[in-house]
C-alpha cells in the first residue's frame, strides 16, 4: 500500500496541474476540441487529396462520427473548414481546411510551441526529459490499469 502522504502530494499535484488549464485555452475564441479537429486535418490529410472523411478523423481522434460531424458543422460555419463531394465517390464527403483555417491552425501551433519552449526553458532540459518520461509512465499505468466502480465495490465485499 502507498504512503498516505505520497498519495496526498500526488493528488494535490494533479489538482494544481488541472487548475492550470494548459490544454483548455482557446485560440481566437476557438475551443480546444475544434483546434484538435483542425490539427488532425492539417497533420493527417494526405497531399493531393480532396480532404479527409469524417470517419477518418473520428478514427484518428477516437471520437464518434456524430461528435466529429457536430464539430465540423461549427468549424464550417466559422469558415475554418469546407466540405466537398469526393470526385471519385459522389456519396462521400471530404473535409479540408480553408485558408482561414490554415492561418488559425498555424497561429495555434506557434502558441503551442511557444508555450512548450517556455516550459522547457523553465524546467531545463534534464527535468523536461524526466517530466516527459514520467508522463509516458503515467499514461501507460492508467491505460494498463483501468479502475471502475465495480472494482471498488467488489473489493469492499472481500473486507466484510
Amino acid at each position: 500500500m502507498t504512503d498516505n502522504t505520497t498519495a496526498h502530494k500526488l493528488l494535490q499535484a494533479f489538482m494544481q496541474f488541472n487548475k492550470a488549464e494548459w490544454n483548455r485555452r482557446t485560440i481566437e475564441g476557438h475551443k480546444p476540441s475544434e483546434m484538435t479537429v483542425m490539427f488532425c486535418i492539417k497533420k493527417k490529410m494526405k497531399p493531393n487529396t480532396p480532404g479527409m472523411m469524417v470517419s477518418e478523423i473520428s478514427s484518428l481522434l477516437h471520437v464518434t462520427s456524430p461528435t466529429i460531424t457536430q464539430l465540423i458543422k461549427g468549424l464550417e460555419t466559422k469558415g475554418l473548414v469546407e466540405r466537398t463531394i469526393d470526385p471519385s465517390d459522389r456519396r462521400a464527403v471530404r473535409i479540408k481546411l480553408t485558408d482561414k483555417g490554415e492561418k488559425v491552425t498555424a497561429k495555434a501551433e506557434a502558441v503551442f510551441n511557444l508555450s512548450f519552449n517556455g516550459l522547457i526553458s523553465y524546467l531545463g532540459e534534464e527535468e523536461s526529459n524526466l517530466l516527459a518520461d514520467l508522463l509516458f509512465k503515467v499514461f501507460t499505468y492508467y491505460k494498463e490499469n483501468p479502475v471502475c466502480l465495480e472494482d471498488i465495490e467488489s473489493s469492499g465485499d472481500d473486507e466484510a
